[in-house]
């Protein structure tokens, strides 16, 4: 499998550990990932301006494409809002819900939800069974955001602890946003 597009990891809360589909998927097609100064107490401004750093890098911003999961489909939602870019697109994998009272403390800045239509191609990847996210609320940022949404089932919040490590399915609609 090839991707002819320049692909950014952008990791959530706690950022993706060894087993994690972000870091196989960054190990074996050589994606890059966006590091972020703090991934246990993150501050949205900063999150943001991290991301903004690194796109404005690339030579030209048609051939990106952002892989988020958990608190990153937020940021992204939030970088894209404050700063118009328009990359090729992004794939928003269980986006979390920044205002539900599951969502842990310590993050800064996240809330409320940013329900702005991106401008670009957008996919997001939901579970029926997140506890980070209802599908509702999943389906409702889909709805906002502009972005095709994607119910994958039970599938927890789509990481190591719910079984998600290779992930084949998920780099299919990673395929769909490279084409």
């Amino acid at each position: 499998m090839q991707f002819k597009s320049n692909i950014f990891i952008l990791p959530g809360l706690g950022n993706s550990g060894e087993g994690h589909w972000q870091t196989i998927w960054q190990n074996r097609f050589g994606f890059k990932r966006i590091e972020q100064s703090s991934w246990d107490a993150p501050v949205c401004d900063d999150w943001i301006a991290r991301i903004d750093e690194e796109v404005m890098k690339q030579p030209t911003l048609s051939d990106i494409i952002l892989v988020g999961h958990s608190l990153a489909c937020t940021t992204i939602a939030q970088w894209a809002a404050i700063y118009n870019r328009v990359i090729k697109g992004a794939l928003l994998v269980a986006p979390s819900d920044t205002e539900a009272e599951s969502y842990p403390d310590g993050t800064i800045g996240f809330k409320p939800m940013c329900l702005k239509p991106i401008q670009f191609p957008s996919i997001v990847v939901m579970s029926s069974d997140d506890f980070y996210v209802t599908p509702q609320r999943a389906a409702f940022f889909a709805y906002s955001w502009g972005s095709k949404l994607e119910n994958i089932g039970n599938a927890g919040h789509i990481n190591v602890s719910s079984g998600f490590g290779e992930w084949d399915e998920g780099l299919q609609f990673l395929q769909k946003l490279d084409q």
